[in-house]
């Protein structure tokens, strides 16, 4: 964990229906033989001070991952915005010392390793509240960084207000972006659905090949 930048504690999404998959836990959909999620968990651990994961149902199949696992308790599957306030709620009361939580879609096997530090570094240079991801042109609204103390307007706009989309919430604070490059491949790559596990399989296989070897001068 560096500490080039705030302690951050970081949100695993793995809430969602998975309706275009056909149901069932995306994140534990099989990639290169190990568990999406795997792959995620492998990824942001080294960014952030601890891991929490937000999932509705029985929370014992993550239970392999060791986790603390939080559902949403805005009702009626409310989208993102309701894992996100259940991870800022769970954030306020077990971290305290934590002031910033950043959001991961628990399908994205490929995130970039300076996640957090580009969306902190982003943030500060703009002195905005909030940070987003973006890669080819398109914002992530699922991966951002999110205040703590931000879980109040979160919870009225989403109780009170019947808030549903990220960026229509987002679009009430200043928002900084941090942009990634798409090639070799797009770091947000997530599979939605079941022809995505094929185009994983493909990324996976190519970031498991040596490089190639470079002449000496």
């Amino acid at each position: 964990m560096t500490e080039a930048h705030p302690p951050t504690l970081g949100l695993l999404l793995a809430g969602g229906l998975a309706r275009r998959m056909g149901g069932g836990d995306k994140p534990l959909r099989t990639i290169g033989g190990r568990p999406i999620l795997t792959h995620v968990v492998a990824r942001a651990a080294p960014q952030c001070d601890g891991l929490l994961l937000n999932a509705n149902g029985d929370p014992a199949r993550f239970a392999a991952y060791g986790l603390p696992v939080v559902a949403d308790d805005v009702p009626d599957f409310a989208g993102p915005l309701a894992g996100i306030l259940a991870g800022l709620d769970w954030a306020a009361r077990q971290r305290p010392g934590i002031d910033w939580v950043v959001s991961i879609a628990a399908d994205t096997p490929f995130l970039p390793s300076d996640l957090v530090a580009r969306l902190h570094g982003r943030r500060e240079a703009e002195g905005a509240e909030l940070a987003c991801a973006a890669s080819g042109g398109r914002t992530h609204p699922v991966i951002g960084l999110w205040p703590v103390a931000l879980r109040a307007d979160l919870r009225r706009a989403l109780v009170e207000a019947g808030e549903r989309k990220i960026d229509r919430f987002t679009g009430r604070y200043r928002t900084a972006i941090a942009e990634w490059p798409v090639r070799p491949y797009d770091p947000f790559f997530n599979a939605n659905a079941p022809d995505d596990l094929a185009a994983a399989e493909r990324i996976a296989a190519s970031l498991q090949q040596p490089e190639p070897a470079r002449a000496h001068p």
